[in-house]
């Protein structure tokens, strides 16, 4: 079965300037997401969203027929645009029936991680699943703002890896079909969602500047440079 790749992204960045276009291991950001996804074996080509004219020439060039572009309408541009709005006009735009939505930002996932998680998908849908997205773990003594304990009693001292487990929505990947979107009001996670969780060096996520300076970090580490 196939899925198709969308990988929306702005021009603009707020906490990262340029952030899609910026160097990354010698390359710009959204590189090595693309080359992930590209290398998948349900995937045959990317979508790319983007109100950012350099964004659309240098993915042109780089990728060729692996990529599609999308113009992003004045309408859902912005920092302040839902996520999913800008989904439902990619969805309204193509063909195709499952989905997968990740960032630039998620430079260190792997294409077989990402293959789990299609699977995963393809493998759970079905009456009791509609969509999956990537989490991960967390085993923490956590507390809200008042100090209060949120998962555990301080006056029990459990060992960390003893506590109940969390999970955190990591913004990885999200994946959908046509259908399930549309039944759960136009949003990724559906109605009947499972989680696929992605260990913790794939999830680095870049949303400040010092998580691009750790992300750049590892990638170059795990590449061997």
């Amino acid at each position: 079965m196939k899925i198709t790749a969308l990988l929306p992204m702005k021009g603009n960045s707020e906490r990262v300037p340029n952030k899609n276009m910026k160097s990354f291991g010698g390359e710009p950001l959204y590189h090595a997401i693309f080359k992930t996804l590209a290398a998948s074996k349900f995937i045959d080509y990317v979508v790319i969203n983007t109100d950012s004219d350099v964004i659309a020439k240098d993915a042109t060039e780089a990728f060729g027929e692996k990529v599609k572009i999308i113009d992003r309408p004045e309408d859902i541009q912005g920092d302040f645009v839902s996520m999913n709005d800008i989904i439902k006009y990619d969805l309204s735009q193509l063909p195709g029936t499952h989905f997968i939505q990740t960032h630039s930002t998620n430079p260190l996932l792997l294409t077989d991680t990402l293959d789990e998680g299609i699977q995963f998908y393809f493998d759970s849908i079905g009456p009791d699943c509609d969509s999956v997205f990537s989490v991960t773990r967390l085993q923490a003594r956590l507390y809200d703002k008042e100090a209060k304990p949120i998962n555990h009693d301080p006056n029990e001292l459990r060992r960390t890896q003893d506590l109940e487990p969390l999970f955190e929505e990591n913004s990885n990947f999200y994946i959908f079909s046509r259908e399930s979107f549309k039944k759960a009001n136009d949003k990724r996670i559906g109605l009947r969602p499972k989680l696929f969780e992605v260990n913790k060096l794939e999830a680095v996520d870049i949303d400040e500047p010092e998580d691009f300076v750790l992300a750049e970090l590892l990638y170059n580490d795990l590449r061997g440079e």
